[in-house]
Formats: structure tokens, C-alpha cells, sequence
């Protein structure tokens, strides 16, 4: 990337935060729709956003999960310039699929390849973290996996350490979406503020096992493990269908399942693209059952994130 670029763009993969279990500190970047950024630069000092990608996102920069990471980057590497920003969102909002991340880490990206790639990887989590506090807290599980990739472990935020693990092979993954929203904010305030230390020994145990089993390629633990005893029991309650299609997608033979991220999408693990249909089918069911609309399809993990994907813009 030149210096002088006039114009970089990124496109930022959704993903899967908790992944169960691993609340806060495991996420997956999935395959399917991302989120696009296109920087370019401006003779108004800052950060501007030409267009939000949907109507019920802001313009104002600074109030934009995409706009909020721009600005951290350019405060680093360029802050008497200006930039504008186009956001070509793909990602549903308060879906449960790391829209806000994705828009983050994509706008992060874009600006820094407009300024000749000056950010390492460790500087960019922290502007798309920024952004992603402002809006859903102050957690990597999904902005580590749309911007590297694959399967992140985060295991401190403060200072940044993020791992990659392994992805078994055969490793594929049920996404289903129904005709529901749920804002972070709201899932995240029905978390108890007090586990029993049985539960605790418990999701401890769970997402060791879960980074075993990724390690080892082991997918029959990975389903086993994949046993939320702290934020799935109280998010259920606001995600209506979600018991009876969980336990669908369990009987249509899913090694296990939970809610992604805050939710509406609930995802299911499996183990061949056959059995991948079948229980998307028995989750569409399931809610079909119920008077919801809801769509499920089959993806796998994403192996690259934004920092390798190319942006297709010119002179990106």
C-alpha cells in the first residue's frame, strides 16, 4: 500500500462471540456476509461518513462503531488529516453475528491501509476495541476473530494477548437467525452478578475442554463442552423458541449448540455438511412450530479476517 493512497478498503467477517461457554474470551469469525469499509481522503480534518449502510445507523463518527475505530486510528497515524468513510453494512443489526465488531474492524483496517498499513495487529484490536466498548462492552471475543480469523482466544484485554487456535478439518456450524432482535445491551444486563462456584468450576472446565478438543481435533468433546452454565440459562428467556430449536437441532443429531454472541442467531456445531442440512432444516422446524419465522443455512469457520482479506477497492 502506498503512503499516498487516495482510497483502501476492508471487509471484516461476522463471528460467533462466547462460542458457550467461553463468555467474553472465545470467538469464531464465520464464512458469509461481512462487513465492507471504503476510506478515502478528505479535506475535512477527522473522520466524516459519506454513508452508515443502513438507516438506523449513525452518520456522526463518533456515535459508529466504524467511525469510532477510523478516528482511533488516525489519532495514531495521522490526526491532522481527514478521512470519509463508506460503510456497506451486510451484517444484521443486533443479530447475534458481530455486526458491531465487523464494522469496527473493518473501518479500523481501511484507514490504516490508507495510511500505508503503520498499525501492527495488536494496535488495531485496540482502536476496534474502542469502538466495540462504546456499544457492547469492553470484550474481544468478536472483534479478535473478524479481524485475524479463525478461532481467537482472548485472554486479557488489558494489556491485549489474544491466541489463535487450531480449526479441526471437519468442523462445520449451523448458523440460525430468527425474526427477532436482541441488543447487546439488554442480554448482557439479565447476566447474573453472582455464580455459585459450582457453575464457575464448571464453564471453567468446559472451555478448557473446548480448547483441547480444538487442539486435538476432537469433536465429540468440543459438543460436550460446549455447555454454557452462565449466560445461555439467562438469555433464554428473551430469545423465544430458542429451548425448543436447540433441543431440535440436538435430536437431528448437532454435537451441541448454544447462542451466539448476545443472540437472536443461535449456531450449532456439526460434523459433515449432510448433517449440516438436516439440522438446519429441524431448527427452521422448530420455530416454524411456533409461529417464527426464522432462517438457518450451513457455514464453517472463516479462516482469514480482515487484516488478509482484500478490500477491492482501488488502490486498496
Amino acid at each position: 500500500m502506498s503512503p499516498t493512497a487516495a482510497r483502501a478498503a476492508a471487509l471484516a467477517p461476522g463471528s460467533i462471540g462466547n462460542i458457550g461457554p467461553g463468555l467474553d474470551v472465545l470467538g469464531m469469525a464465520i464464512t458469509g456476509p461481512g462487513d465492507r469499509v471504503i476510506a478515502e481522503r478528505s479535506d475535512v480534518r477527522g473522520v466524516t461518513i459519506a454513508d452508515a449502510g443502513h438507516r438506523e445507523l449513525p452518520t456522526e463518527a463518533d456515535r459508529n462503531t466504524a467511525g469510532i475505530a477510523a478516528i482511533e486510528v488516525l489519532k495514531r497515524v495521522a490526526p491532522a488529516e481527514g478521512v470519509r468513510l463508506t460503510i456497506e453494512k451486510r451484517l444484521p443489526l443486533a443479530g447475534g453475528q458481530g455486526g458491531s465488531a465487523a464494522s469496527a474492524v473493518a473501518g479500523a483496517v481501511a484507514v490504516n491501509r490508507l495510511f500505508g498499513d503503520r498499525l501492527d495487529v495488536h494496535a488495531l484490536l485496540e482502536c476496534a476495541l474502542e469502538a466495540e466498548t462504546a456499544v457492547a462492552g469492553r470484550q474481544a471475543d468478536n472483534v479478535a476473530p473478524s479481524l485475524l480469523g479463525g478461532i481467537a482466544l482472548v485472554r486479557s484485554v488489558d494489556p491485549m494477548d489474544v491466541v489463535s487456535l487450531p480449526v479441526p478439518d471437519d468442523l462445520r456450524i449451523v448458523l440460525a437467525t430468527p425474526d427477532q432482535r436482541l441488543r447487546t445491551a439488554e442480554a448482557r444486563a439479565v447476566l447474573p452478578s453472582l455464580i455459585a462456584r459450582d457453575r464457575m468450576v464448571a464453564q471453567m472446565a468446559n472451555v478448557a475442554a473446548m480448547v483441547a478438543a480444538l487442539a486435538s481435533g476432537d469433536l465429540a468433546l468440543l459438543g460436550r463442552a460446549l455447555d454454557d452454565q452462565i449466560a445461555e440459562p439467562a438469555r433464554a428467556r428473551l430469545l423465544p423458541g430458542f429451548v425448543q430449536a436447540k433441543a431440535a437441532a440436538l435430536m437431528a443429531g448437532a454435537l451441541g449448540g448454544s447462542i451466539s454472541g448476545a443472540g437472536p442467531t443461535s449456531f450449532y456445531l456439526v460434523d459433515s455438511d449432510a448433517l449440516a442440512d438436516q439440522v438446519a432444516a429441524a431448527v427452521r422446524a422448530a420455530y416454524a412450530g411456533l409461529g417464527i419465522a426464522c432462517r438457518a443455512w450451513r457455514a464453517r469457520v472463516a479462516p482469514r479476517g480482515a487484516l488478509t482479506l482484500p478490500g477491492d477497492a482501488e488502490g486498496a
